[in-house]
């Protein structure tokens, strides 16, 4: 049986987005070999305590992929990191903008941060020698590795949204006046701007007492900046706002079934060819709340308009005023609400499993592997 190996510098320490991608490639290769994910060797969490924890967070069981301790992602010498990637038939690997080179019989890098950097350097090129493909995920990110890295990519590989567990719980869950944001609090790279949003529904309330009577905020999102999360509580106190910072994956999907109303503001207030890194790279819980039938009124930077497509180009914001007025029009009436819901649950199936699967396997065979 063929060897595979997925490399993350975010995993196992992270839980978000980008996490969800890496094991969704990981599920597609199954079908071509064992896959291992690495694990740094320093990793103090045990392999039980890293099952539980992605288990929980991705509502499966990820246990038939294989966790193997590595020096990839620890301060082990060159040498021994090279030696270490011989052994598989595929290295599959994100990078946070730093390259290595790697002795796999095929491998393939995968860009997730549209990091504003210099053109790769002659050394780094060198290193890219041996990697086979070059994929992102999203049009924004291609954009910007092309344009600034100088590097090509191959291929554009947008993530999967659970269309189906969620668009099953919106048949049978009643729509409610609220207005959902999924994502982590923390202030650095892209942020996901709670603090805007709050911000945005403090004036929304004030503003329209009426039109917003029995309506609420609620934000979803693991905490990895402390303050950053008080100082959004703190701004939140008072308000219709209800803040909740554990869920598990099958409570998340009955929210996104509920909500009536998607915002997301990551990048705002900042031009995305100047700060491409803190764009929004493409945006999964935007496509997930869609599959749940919710509108999403979302800023119009970063992968944003890509989830949205032509179709629902309509509810992109530039600025707060259009955010605001674009909701208002949405609270005040039920039926467009729910016509523009639908449109949403339909594009989202540009991103089921499908489509998903179906870009990993031509990459695959145009490597041959």
């Amino acid at each position: 049986m063929k060897k595979i190996c997925l490399y993350s510098p975010y995993f196992p320490k992270h839980i978000g987005g980008g996490e969800k991608y890496f094991l969704d490639v990981a599920d597609v290769l199954t079908k071509y070999g064992q896959v291992s994910l690495v694990i740094p060797m320093e990793e103090k969490d045990s392999f039980e305590e890293i099952y539980n924890r992605y288990k929980d967070f991705l509502g499966r069981d990820i246990s038939n992929l294989d966790l193997v301790y590595s020096p990839l992602g620890t301060n082990a010498g060159f040498w021994e990191k090279l030696k270490w990637t011989k052994q598989f038939d595929l290295l599959y690997s994100f990078t946070d903008g730093s390259f290595f080179p790697s002795l796999a019989s095929k491998n393939v890098l995968h860009i997730q941060t549209p990091l504003l950097r210099k053109p790769i350097s002659f050394a780094d090129r060198l290193k890219l020698f041996s990697w086979n493909f070059v994929n992102t995920n999203s049009g924004f990110t291609k954009k910007i590795v092309e344009r600034f890295w100088q590097l090509k990519v191959d291929a554009v590989h947008v993530p999967m949204v659970g269309v189906e567990d969620i668009q099953h719980l919106q048949k049978t869950t009643k729509k409610e006046k609220v207005i959902l944001h999924v994502g982590r609090f923390f202030k650095q790279l892209h942020s996901k701007r709670q603090d805007v949003l709050v911000d945005f529904f403090a004036d929304l309330v004030k503003q329209n007492p009426k039109e917003t009577k029995d309506w609420k905020l609620v934000l979803i999102g693991s905490v990895e900046d402390e303050s950053y999360a008080k100082e959004v509580a703190k701004k939140a106190k008072g308000l219709p706002i209800e803040v909740i910072h554990s869920v598990s994956r099958k409570d998340l999907n009955k929210w996104y079934a509920r909500a009536s109303i998607y915002w997301h503001a990551t990048g705002f207030g900042l031009d995305e060819m100047s700060n491409p890194e803190k764009m929004e790279h493409f945006g999964i819980s935007t496509g997930e709340a869609m599959a749940g039938g919710a509108v999403p009124v979302v800023i119009n930077a970063g992968g944003q308009p890509e989830v949205l497509g032509k179709e629902l180009e309509r509810w992109l914001w530039d600025d707060k005023t259009s955010c605001l007025e674009k909701t208002l029009e949405l609270m005040n009436n039920e039926n467009l609400r729910k016509r523009w819901g639908e449109k949403a649950t339909n594009k989202v199936h540009d991103f089921n499993q499908e489509s998903f699967s179906h870009n990993i396997e031509k990459m695959m065979d145009e490597i041959n592997f």
